[in-house]
């Protein structure tokens, strides 16, 4: 384009013309660049991207915490940094009444999560609690907590809120045992009160101990109850914050998991269409639908250490894996990324508990892992166990990763490699302890192990 007249008009304001393909830069001969404004602006996010990749380097902790503290409210980023801290080594405490601010806060070498992002817990409370904090110091026991802040301002739902999520676990760690003393806590709290009111009270009060806690070890409490069960734990902390915070029911897996399954929940809007991939997830909820045609079917909110997406079993696979299909169930699942709508989902083929799944580990050498020779060898002792004849008869090796649920495959370890390699689908067999003392015989150092460790 070319700048065909002008005219001035004095000192005004500049802004972007913002053209939809080119961009405002004069050059010889009144012709503007297409190109500048990109460049400007590629320079920029350059600069920030360098200070960020710094900041990120050199105070992991601090960044992370900002990172988590700037997404608070979205709790599908959250819980995907949360997951990067677990990957960078850093611990992402519960939230502690004692110690968490609003916001994630850096302790150390860990990030305190931040009392801003518990449900039921709003911004008066969350004031209420840390300004008693800083007056009086830090909280003893339930009945010091109640005490000391207003039931307008920590209501019965917000305390039930910071006992369910883990915050109160330092001054009681049985959190059954914190719920059941709750409502006599606050009845003998609101009645000690209205004593003080009216000039009333007990001895310690009188003499000012009230403040050393010792007032407080006449609260009552109810009978001593068995805690929570971990489970019944970590679904209180799930309805609470939206995402699990003390622990996982996919932590327990193997570091294996990843070379099983290497992709992540979270990475599926950004992969491949139609790609089958091999991922690890819990079963969050299940909507059984029924076709027109009469046929049963499911859409699956699946979640992993990383994030959520939606997942559909379409009815010709829905009888087949029906029988698995449970709220908390953990599985290995087989599917195919699909976009509809602006929406993405995983289409699954198949799936299996992730207790039945197991590998075949074979040690490996750097200089074995490389010599082609050595490969063959491994290919060959494999070739004598009858169940890599089979599959290979049946031709699995060539079908699509999604026919491989009922299939073992052999994962290499490589020394001084931290991680495990998953070698070819044509090295899958149905049998582990066959193909272990095949590959033993052969002079290789082999075992079998679970996916699931504890």
């Amino acid at each position: 384009m070319k700048i065909v007249g002008r005219k001035s008009l004095g000192e005004k304001a500049v802004f972007d013309i913002g053209l939809e393909r080119d961009h405002n830069f004069l050059l010889d001969k009144g012709y503007v660049a297409s190109n500048c404004f990109n460049k400007s602006h590629s320079v920029a996010y350059g600069y920030v991207t360098y200070q960020t990749a710094y900041l990120k380097a050199n105070y992991p902790v601090e960044y992370m915490a900002a990172l988590l503290s700037s997404v608070s409210g979205d709790q599908d980023k959250v819980q995907r940094y949360i997951a990067n801290c677990r990957s960078m080594g850093i611990q992402v405490l519960p939230p502690d009444v004692n110690s968490s601010g609003e916001d994630f806060t850096p302790r150390g070498k860990q990030i305190l999560f931040g009392l801003a992002a518990i449900k039921n817990l709003g911004a008066g409370p969350i004031t209420s609690i840390l300004q008693a904090r800083q007056e009086g110091g830090t909280f003893t026991s339930l009945s010091d907590l109640c005490s000391r802040l207003d039931s307008r301002s920590l209501n019965k739902k917000a305390l039930e809120a910071l006992i369910q999520t883990g915050a109160l676990d330092l001054l009681e760690p049985n959190r059954h045992q914190l719920m059941n003393d709750l409502d006599i806590t606050m009845e003998w709290v609101s009645r000690r009160a209205k004593e003080l009111a009216s000039g009333q009270g007990n001895l310690f009060d009188f003499f000012g101990e009230s403040s050393n806690n010792k007032a407080f070890d006449t609260a009552p409490t109810t009978n001593r109850v068995q805690d929570y069960s971990p489970q019944e734990k970590l679904r209180m902390e799930k309805e609470l914050l939206g995402f699990y915070i003390s622990d996982h029911p996919l932590s327990v897996i193997s570091r294996s998991a990843k070379v099983m399954a290497p992709i992540n929940l979270c990475d599926i809007p950004d992969s491949v269409e139609t790609k089958t991939v091999t991922a690890i997830a819990l079963i969050l909820d299940i909507k059984n639908v029924t076709t027109k045609k009469g046929d049963s079917m499911a859409i699956l909110q699946l979640e992993d250490l990383t994030g959520s997406t939606e997942a559909v079993v379409f009815p010709k696979i829905f009888d087949k894996v029906k029988h698995l299909l449970e709220k908390d169930k953990r599985l290995m699942i087989w599917g195919k990324i699909d976009r509809r709508d602006e929406q993405t989902q995983l289409i699954i083929d198949n799936m299996q508990p992730i207790e039945s799944v197991r590998m075949v580990r074979v040690e490996l050498t750097r200089d074995q892992a490389s010599d082609r020779q050595v490969l063959q060898q491994l290919k060959t002792a494999l070739n004598s166990n009858p169940s890599y004849e089979n599959s290979k008869q049946g031709n699995s090796y060539n079908r699509n990763e999604s026919d491989f649920s009922n299939k073992i495959p052999v994962i290499a370890s490589i020394e001084y490699m931290p991680k495990l390699v998953r070698l070819g689908n044509q090295f899958w067999v149905e049998d582990e302890e066959t193909a272990v003392k095949a590959l033993q015989q052969a002079g290789f150092k082999a075992s079998y192990d679970a996916l699931v460790t504890k």
